[in-house]
């Protein structure tokens, strides 16, 4: 099975790096004949030879490029036509989620409802895609317009300076917008822009027009995720207005719900220099310790009571809380692709836990890795996909290879000590590869910033957007400031930068890391 579920892996990893997509017919034939082989081979009462096996995992590898093929193919339907772009169209939607602000306005995703007009009465129906990116630019100087940084900026600040209204999440608006399709710069190893897109269903960029229709229809459109922005916007404002001047409230903010945009570009160049910028946004390490931590409250509280105990077994109870809690918070942080990934791995496991199946730790990792291929095959485009699991795998495979159980400080301090240097050179090759660029004090930084910000920070930050209690977000920012302090004298140590290794030499060092 593990083997199959690599090859499959593989299969999905191959389609993500090809120009082109097979014919729809051949995408059809290839996933009814290999899904129809593998279930006639697993239905054979004697053993499979080496030649059978190989057949298999073929067939995986073609099931998991056809699976892809099939669902970019659908994505792919979503497009703008190259005639609508840069045309004045009036749509009617609703704003889908959290806007960000940027220094010349907002940007948010918008999911179009209906397309009521465009700039010619004669012209046919424009087709523009359910969730588009929009940006609405704000007023600003004529000296300021002149060094605007992108064409669509010039355009959008060439007439008469304008405010635009406070845009909040599930309002219902109507926009006058110029459309693009998704671009991105093709520099390697460099941040993929487009490939972000596509992997969110965001299959059209543009802008709100100065001086168009900008009219919002109804202050609220029910729905579950436009609530649940609703509630994050809410939480945002909350943490704003209890410490409105602290230098650190954007990353309180960010380690709650997921809103990175109050994150200054000096603290980003800290936390990359120490190698913790995985610790500052809401990331598999975050959801997971907030799961454990549920799960072990609501165990211990569970055991207090025989009447509860007799109608179910403290662990599943537990299990069951730590899921709930992990769902919560992934949609807390907005159903973010990366936390969604962690939310399938803790699916797997929590499955395994409560029908009281050893699946075992490699077994577990990968069902998970097929879940997530299953329902979001672009994951391989993304360097934080193969980070998280890499990271997983090397903390399976140190954890497993221990003999004994020691107990005492001292043992428990070898073990993270083993952990962190663990992960640290497992994960060296990768980071070259994917950032071209290590930090030589990380294990040092993340020795200590994990468990602050997992075990304190980020469950304060969590209990004040339950319990908006001003007091309680001091304490969490007067430890934030002193974590700060350390990172910041960390910080001023050399990174190691390096041209992006080749693929080969890549594979060899992982070899070597092993």
């Amino acid at each position: 099975m593990r083997a199959n579920i690599l090859a499959f892996a593989m299969g999905v990893w191959f389609l993500q790096t090809q120009g082109s997509l097979p014919p729809f017919a051949l995408v059809v034939a290839t996933l009814v004949g290999a899904s129809a082989w593998l279930l006639w081979a697993g239905s054979r009462p004697q053993a499979a030879s080496l030649a059978w096996r190989s057949l298999s995992l073929l067939a995986c590898a073609v099931l998991g490029v056809a699976w892809a093929a099939l669902l970019a193919g659908q994505r792919l339907q979503e497009r703008l036509p190259a005639e609508w772009e840069g045309r004045d169209l009036q749509l009617v939607g609703v704003v889908a989620g959290l806007p960000q602000g940027f220094e010349n306005g907002e940007r948010f995703a918008f999911f179009v409802e209906s397309v009521e007009s465009v700039e010619s009465v004669d012209a046919p129906p424009a087709q523009v895609p359910p969730r588009i990116m929009l940006s609405w630019y704000y007023g600003q100087q004529r000296d300021e317009r002149r060094a605007a940084p992108s064409e669509a900026l010039t355009e959008a600040l060439s007439e008469e300076p304008s405010t635009a209204p406070i845009i909040r999440p599930g309002e219902r608006w109507r926009f006058t917008v110029r459309l693009k399709r998704p671009h991105g710069n093709a520099n390697p190893h460099a941040f993929d822009y487009e490939a972000w897109l596509f992997e969110r269903g965001l299959r059209a960029t543009g802008y709100v027009r100065p001086k168009g229709v900008a009219q919002r229809l109804d202050d609220f459109v029910l729905g579950p995720g436009y609530a649940i922005e609703r509630l994050r916007e809410r939480i945002r404002h909350s943490f704003r207005a209890a410490l409105p001047e602290a230098p650190y409230v954007g990353i309180l903010a960010a380690l709650a719900i997921g809103d990175q945009q109050a994150i200054s570009a000096e603290q980003w160049r800290v936390f990359r220099q120490t190698g913790v910028t995985h610790l500052m946004s809401i990331s598999g390490l975050h959801v997971t310790m907030v799961a454990a931590l549920f799960a072990a409250l609501v165990g211990w509280l569970w055991r207090r009571s025989e009447g509860l105990m007799l109608r179910l077994p403290a662990p599943k109870a537990a299990i069951a809380a730590g899921w709930l809690a992990a769902f919560g918070y992934a949609l807390l942080a907005g159903f973010a692709v990366p936390t969604q990934r962690t939310l399938y791995m803790l699916s797997v496991v929590a499955l395994a836990l409560w029908s009281g199946r050893n699946l075992g730790a490699s077994r577990s990792l990968l069902l998970a890795l097929l879940l997530v291929l299953l329902l979001d095959p672009w994951a391989v485009l993304s360097p934080g996909f193969w980070l998280s699991f890499a990271a997983v795998g090397l903390l399976f495979f140190v954890g497993t290879a221990r003999v004994g159980v020691r107990r005492g400080w001292r043992a428990t301090l070898a073990r993270w000590g083993t952990t962190q240097w663990a992960v640290t050179i497992g994960t060296l090759p990768l980071l070259l590869l994917l950032f071209q660029q290590f930090s030589l004090v990380s294990p040092l930084a993340n020795a200590l910033a994990i468990p602050v910000v997992s075990f304190l920070i980020t469950p304060l930050a969590l209990l004040f957007a339950l319990l908006p209690w001003p007091s309680l977000l001091q304490l969490d920012h007067w430890l934030l400031s002193l974590l700060m302090l350390f990172l910041e004298w960390l910080a001023r140590w050399p990174l190691w930068q390096q041209p992006a290794p080749p693929l080969a030499a890549t594979l060899l060092a992982l070899l070597g890391v092993l």
